[in-house]
Formats: structure tokens, C-alpha cells, sequence
């Protein structure tokens, strides 16, 4: 189900919660949200929907992914960039890594450890950013 865009500053910087299996519908409507926003958002939180979960999904070119309980675990070469966000007005400088390494489960719950660059890590950091309670 398709839920408004969260943009309470106060819940969105509070810590997610671990996400469990009995999380699923928050998955579903997560990917909905985002597959109605696509035309201007290429990733979300769940506490972007207004559920204090650790579950994040976003677009690596056309393939939605979805990760549960994602822990970034390593980075390397820091860089500058702007980042805009649905639940927040404008643009914000932000650092992030060019590289980056992340253990998580996937929509199965099925344990993954997985190396991301360039844009697609730059979507990743800013989503756990989210999950960790961290606005830019």
C-alpha cells in the first residue's frame, strides 16, 4: 500500500528498530511508496513511511532492492556531494564514500554481504543514514 512521505523531524531521528520476518508488510509497502515516487526519489526508509524499522529500498538502475537490518562495514575514498530527500525541503551538502561494503538480508531474509559504488552507495549511506536516525 502506497503511504504518505514521513516529514516529522523528531520520529525521523530516532534510531530504527531491528526489522524481523514479521515485518514484511512494511517491506511491500515501502516498495510501493518508492515505485509511486520513482519519478523523484530513488531510495527510502521505512521511517520515511512513518515506521521506525531498520528496512531500506532504493533503485540500483531499474532493479529495486530491498535490504533489511543493512550495516555498512567498511569505506573507503570520502567524498562532497549535495543530497535532496522526500521528507525534507531543498538540498544539503553531505559527505559519503565512494566504496562501500554492507551486510544485510534481502526481501527473503536470506543473509547478504555485498560490495557498492558510485551512485548506488551514495543511495545505500544516505538510507542507513536514515535508519540511524541521521538527517542530512
Amino acid at each position: 500500500m502506497i503511504k504518505e512521505i514521513n516529514k516529522d523531524i523528531f520520529s525521523l531521528g530516532q534510531k530504527a528498530e531491528k526489522a524481523t520476518r514479521k515485518d514484511a508488510a512494511v517491506i511491500r509497502d515501502l516498495t510501493d511508496t518508492l515505485k509511486a515516487n520513482a519519478e523523484k526519489c530513488v531510495g527510502m526508509a521505512a521511517n520515511m513511511i512513518g515506521v521506525n524499522k531498520n528496512i531500506i529500498v532504493f533503485f540500483a538502475g531499474k532493479v529495486l532492492v530491498v535490504m533489511v537490518n543493512p550495516v555498512i562495514t567498511k569505506k573507503n575514498k570520502k567524498y562532497e556531494t549535495e543530497e535532496s530527500c522526500l521528507s525534507l525541503e531543498g538540498v544539503r551538502k553531505t559527505e559519503r564514500y565512494e566504496v562501500i561494503e554492507v551486510e544485510y538480508l534481502d526481501k527473503n531474509f536470506r543473509k547478504k554481504k555485498d560490495v557498492f559504488t558510485g551512485f548506488t552507495a551514495q543511495i545505500i549511506q544516505h538510507e542507513v543514514d536514515h535508519c540511524n536516525g541521521i538527517i542530512i
